[in-house]
């Protein structure tokens, strides 16, 4: 596959065959998936082929092969000209997503207590699948609050305060969820929120040792030598659930709209559609569920700290990286209403945008980006005029699969490596740590870089692990 480079962090790859747009890599040479063996760039040029997609298909620098399309992804179509929605566009964990807590507290003002603490986050904490939860709501009846009315609802339950609503995305939910729109199964998975689920999911303590901007990271709450939690989870089975639903569906559905894809895996019907318009419905629901998620473990988290340090924690921002949002963008010259995918990449509001608080509309967005486990963590903000509509990263990305990290540290101790660094290890399996090694992802530190030089982001703060919760 030819990639032309058009800027040190930008590569495209001109329309071919079926492409309706060029596709567009924003990354170092370095970052590069290998075409031998990641197929990304593959999706890439096959989400290129969408009916209404606009501008281009994009792949952030942490892009690497996925359903459908590439994690890292990020196209937007017209409503208006027969634009499709895809389920494969956002992904079996729906808002799937980042939220970072700051806490009143210095890093060494937590070593004394460090220990006591993660046994805490450990002992309150579940995670695994089908593990429970630390909110039970059965039925569809018990559910419904939940999936109409995400943090919000969750926050009128007891689990956190007002505050929280004004530093979440969609300040908690998201609009027009229904769910009539969810299958029984779906309900069945959804019982028990306030859980990691499984895989790449983590809580982890960092400390803030770089600060870039002072100004920005003041806004966000953030200063060096402050200790902070990031939580990293989604809509656990109930989202899975959700997009498996509406794959099988969208597949009927292109025979009826006279659709061709590349790959079934793109499967997806017009927005406007009765079957665009029921899966938007319950993602949106299935979004709602995450943000409750995320919501019920970040207050657990809080009522630890100040049971062990005394101490708060202040809801720097929540994020999702799984989504499909009904967006006002300019497409040659012409606002025009589009529905955006981001598979494993990140809204960033430019400084001055609508949607942000009163308190960061002069700093944007803060961006949620996650290492490697043992790896740095960054916040990045949003930047007037950045291309793929408002995007960037989400992560490290991987760059092997979870089988090729577990045999590549064979005969290693993952838990111990990490103690030796001063990071304390709770609740993880010698398999589960094995598949989230450094190793096993991208170079986060580059991706970011690639991010910056590209013009999506900007960078404010960089943390560090202390200590680490996985399943």
């Amino acid at each position: 596959m030819e990639l032309v480079e058009e800027s040190p962090y930008r590569f495209r790859i001109d329309q071919h065959d079926e492409m309706r747009v060029p596709g567009v890599v924003f990354a170092s040479r370095s970052l590069l998936p290998d075409v031998h063996a990641d197929k990304s760039l593959e999706q890439v040029v096959n989400v290129a082929t969408l009916p209404g997609i606009v501008d281009a298909s994009y792949a952030m620098p942490d892009v690497h092969w996925g359903y459908g399309f590439p994690i890292g992804g990020v196209a937007a179509t017209d409503i208006d000209t027969g634009g499709v929605v895809s389920p494969g566009g956002v992904g079996f964990d729906i808002s799937c997503g980042v939220r970072l807590l700051a806490a009143d507290l210095d890093r060494s003002e937590l070593q004394p207590v460090l220990d006591k603490l993660m046994d805490g986050l450990d002992m309150s904490t579940p995670r695994g699948m089908g593990k429970g939860g630390l909110w039970h709501v059965s039925g569809r009846s018990g559910l419904a609050a939940v999936l109409t009315g995400g943090s919000r609802y969750a926050v009128e339950q007891g689990h956190g305060v007002a505050r929280d609503l004004e530093r979440c995305e969609d300040y908690g939910a998201v609009g027009d969820a229904d769910p009539d729109r969810v299958s029984d199964r779906a309900i069945e998975r959804g019982g028990q929120l306030g859980s990691l689920g499984s895989g790449n999911h983590f809580l982890e303590v960092q400390a803030v040792d770089h600060v870039y901007d002072e100004r920005t990271a003041e806004a966000f709450g953030l200063r060096t030598g402050q200790i902070c939690v990031m939580i990293h989870c989604g809509s656990r089975g109930l989202g899975h659930q959700i997009c498996t639903d509406y794959i099988r569906m969208m597949e009927g559905a292109m025979v009826e709209h006279h659709i061709r894809v590349p790959d079934r895996q793109l499967a997806c019907a017009p927005v406007s559609s009765p079957e665009g318009q029921a899966y938007l419905a319950a993602m949106a629901a299935a979004a709602n569920y995450a943000r409750a998620n995320r919501q019920v473990l970040g207050e657990a988290v809080r009522r630890v700290f100040e049971r062990v340090t005394r101490r708060g924690l202040d809801l720097v921002y929540d994020i999702s990286h799984n989504l499909a949002k009904i967006e006002t963008h300019a497409v040659d010259g012409q606002q025009r209403q589009l529905c955006v995918h981001r598979k494993g990449a990140t809204r960033a509001l430019p400084p001055g945008h609508p949607d942000l608080p009163a308190d960061l509309a002069g700093v944007g967005q803060p961006v949620l980006i996650p290492g490697s486990m043992g790896a740095p963590s960054y916040v990045l903000t949003g930047v007037p005029g950045a291309p793929a509509f408002a995007s960037t990263c989400h992560g490290a990305g991987r760059a092997q699969s979870r089988k090729q990290a577990a045999k590549s540290v064979q005969g290693q101790d993952p838990r111990r490596q990490l103690e030796a660094r001063d990071i304390a290890v709770r609740g993880a399996s010698r398999r589960g740590l094995a598949e989230e090694v450094p190793e096993a992802y991208k170079d986060i530190s580059e991706v970011v870089e690639a991010a910056e030089g590209a013009g999506l982001c900007r960078r404010v703060a960089r943390m560090v692990p202390v200590g680490v919760v996985k399943g």
